[in-house]
């Protein structure tokens, strides 16, 4: 020990101290960013369960909307609202492990963006996270009837097949993706859990078909002959007119959110 550090010992409050401001000071992951080496059997831990409970959410307040009034308006109302608030609890609770996709279309649109800029998820995790979506849909939908006493599995009679309820599903997703890519472009991820909660909320109001705009769900919902239920023969259109508005989403987001060139290169040519 130096004559210096005798003469000035450290109390404990002042190391206490230092240690908290060098831990506000050191880079902090963004909000719902997947944290760095979080095991991938975690992540898809996180994902099937995380779908799951959606799923269950949305199944299940519509079996327990039906069954307290025969106002098809009410019945929307609640299952709408006990979506919005559980979304936004499992985006906040799983977001720091997975990054909360449940959501394939999210998935495959953070791993195509991943290929040029370098941050997202790979082609082998995007092979695990899909699986783990869709079969945690399934769960999920299997366990709300389960809850209610009704048919474990019984297939949809719901059909949603109309050209309406399409471009509806097609608005619904590319709206979500340019909501959650555009938070990430301008570095608002942490207000996620609001932001995407709220807007699938509004979507179920302001879209034909009550905004699925997630082909996992959609999978999963044709699993329970249940208000929230679809047919298995309009599931194919509904993933498709997902898929179409993920692109669509991707190019709102590369349109809207573009990237200048900043001065040095501006000048330097």
């Amino acid at each position: 020990m130096s004559a210096t550090e005798a003469a000035s010992p450290r109390t404990a409050a002042e190391t206490t101290a230092d240690s908290r401001i060098a831990a506000v000071t050191e880079p902090q992951p963004a909000p719902g960013a997947t944290l760095p080496r979080t095991p991938l059997i975690a992540r898809a831990a996180a994902e099937l369960v995380g779908t799951a409970a959606l799923v269950a959410v949305v199944v299940g307040s519509g079996i327990q909307a039906t069954e307290l009034t025969q106002d098809v308006g009410l019945q929307l109302l609640a299952n709408s609202i006990a979506t919005v608030f559980g979304l936004g609890v499992l985006i906040l609770l799983l977001g720091p492990v997975s990054g909360a996709h449940f959501n394939p279309t999210v998935t495959l649109a953070e791993w195509w963006t991943a290929r040029r800029t370098g941050a997202g998820v790979t082609a082998r995790e995007a092979a695990v996270y899909v699986p783990a979506q869709v079969i945690g849909a399934i769960v999920g939908a299997v366990l709300a009837d389960a809850m209610f006493g009704e048919p474990l599995v019984q297939w949809s009679t719901h059909e949603r097949s109309a050209g309406n309820l399409l471009l509806g599903e097609v608005v619904a997703t590319a709206g979500l993706i340019l909501l959650i890519f555009g938070l990430a472009r301008t570095d608002q991820l942490r207000f996620a859990p609001v932001a995407v909660a709220s807007y699938i909320g509004a979507a179920y109001w302001f879209t034909s078909s009550t905004s699925f705009a997630n082909p996992a769900v959609t999978v999963g919902r044709a699993f329970t002959d249940t208000f929230a239920g679809i047919a298995p023969a309009s599931v194919p259109g509904f993933v498709g007119a997902q898929l179409a508005g993920a692109v669509v989403g991707l190019a709102l987001v590369a349109l809207i959110f573009m990237r200048g060139r900043d001065a040095g290169t501006q000048h330097g040519a």
